[in-house]
């Protein structure tokens, strides 16, 4: 499983950017990577946590937010995931390397799923 050599917050673009060992570049939009957040209470419930990753929220039309998607800070989670806090205090999901590897949006990921 490959893991990220840089993680970079782009705040005027509202994207996190994640480099990775293989070579590959991710880049999340906030809202996307909001709307996939894998804790119990994003999710509805323990027993929809685990699932796979949807990159299609991506996709989404944008609209009128009802949750925060600014984007404060990514806090390391061992060495083998992250935790985003949004400005709205939201800081639950726990992004394993994995999942963010699944998620990722670009086309070279979505043809490949």
């Amino acid at each position: 499983m490959p893991r990220p050599t840089a993680i970079q917050i782009d705040r005027k673009k509202n994207l996190l950017r994640l480099t990775w060992d293989d070579g590959h570049l991710s880049a999340y939009p906030f809202a996307g990577l909001r709307e996939a957040c894998p804790c119990a209470e994003c999710r509805g419930g323990h027993e929809n946590m685990g699932g796979p990753a949807d990159p299609s929220v991506f996709d989404l039309i944008p609209l009128a937010p009802t949750k925060s998607y600014a984007l404060v800070r990514v806090i390391p989670v061992g060495h083998y995931a992250l935790t985003p806090e949004w400005s709205d205090g939201h800081s639950a999901g726990i992004y394993t390397w994995a999942y963010l590897r699944d998620l990722c949006p670009c086309p070279l990921c979505r043809a490949a799923r």
